[in-house]
């Protein structure tokens, strides 16, 4: 076992889903076979049109022959275990490549950096870790190295790499997931419940709007902001109980089952549709969302 980058773009021609499967060739077999059983990052290329970079987290279960395709292999992503960063990783930052297992003996970037799948040292992918759910009250385990001098440098390495999969191990906490996903539902949506509208911020500054998950983690959704939702406290509660729901396109469709129609739409935005994170990757998937018609909506 041992940690990984997958690379995977938007644009991709491969049938990716990251929160679910990664599709490769077998020239990369190997190398993912090497990350079975443990967490690789995923990564967007600098190529790519407003590029996140090092975006997210998640764990490989097991790899198998595509169904599909001939030559093709697919990586299962363990569910649940999918995580966004709160900061996507830029591949560059002020102290040069942030990656440095992707630099040759003379300090260049090598031709692994091309590589779309490759192997990650546990140094390199916790620095990239603790760079993307950085923030004021961090949602990562204090975990210091002491001081030590170079002679101690062979020794402490076993300690790093206890110390990354420490981190990891943190971050299937429900309660920190919980936390991660509200801040990443939150900055997609400007903290604005996108059934209302409303942007209502509390005398102690916290948006007043809460981080619904599309298809519940009880019933396999995944932490990914595509499947998630920034609802006010009334509007999810209708959510949840199948009162309102949403189509493919984002319109908001009511349940004839609710009492109250008329108060219903007064509350909901003028537009009748669900107001939209900015980027399109972030937008509810039609997966998820035929997901709560079909096992939540009261039609």
């Amino acid at each position: 076992m041992g940690f990984g980058v997958f690379i995977h773009r938007t644009d991709s021609i491969y049938d990716d889903s990251p929160a679910e499967r990664y599709q490769l060739p077998s020239m990369y077999l190997r190398r993912a076979q090497g990350c079975v059983g443990d967490w690789i990052v995923y990564y967007e290329p600098r190529k790519v049109s407003g590029t996140r970079g090092y975006f997210a987290i998640a764990k490989v279960q097991e790899i198998i022959p595509d169904p599909a395709l001939p030559g093709m292999y697919v990586a299962l992503i363990e569910p649940g275990s999918y995580l966004d960063f709160v900061n996507p990783v830029p591949f560059s930052g002020a102290d040069g490549v942030i990656e440095r297992g992707v630099l040759n003996d003379d300090g260049g970037i090598s031709g692994r950096a091309q590589a779309a799948v490759r192997p990650i040292s546990p140094t390199d992918f916790d620095r990239i870790l603790a760079l993307g759910l950085e923030q004021p009250n961090s949602v990562l385990p204090r975990l210091d190295l002491p001081s030590q001098g170079p002679g101690f440098i062979e020794t402490q390495a076993p300690f790093e790499i206890e110390q990354t999969r420490d981190r990891v191990s943190y971050l299937t906490s429900r309660i920190v997931r919980d936390r991660v996903f509200r801040q990443l539902i939150l900055q997609a949506y400007d903290e604005r419940c996108a059934i209302t509208g409303l942007k209502l911020i509390n005398g102690g500054g916290r948006a007043e709007v809460a981080a619904a998950h599309i298809r519940p983690v009880q019933a396999g959704g995944p932490d990914i902001i595509s499947n998630g939702l920034a609802l006010s406290g009334t509007a999810h509660w209708m959510f949840d109980r199948g009162l309102i729901s949403l189509s493919d396109d984002l319109e908001i469709l009511v349940s004839r089952q609710a009492n109250d129609l008329d108060g219903i739409w007064n509350i909901i935005n003028r537009t009748g549709r669900a107001i939209p994170p900015q980027r399109q990757t972030d937008r509810p998937h039609p997966h998820f969302l035929q997901w709560h018609r079909e096992n939540c909506f009261k039609q």
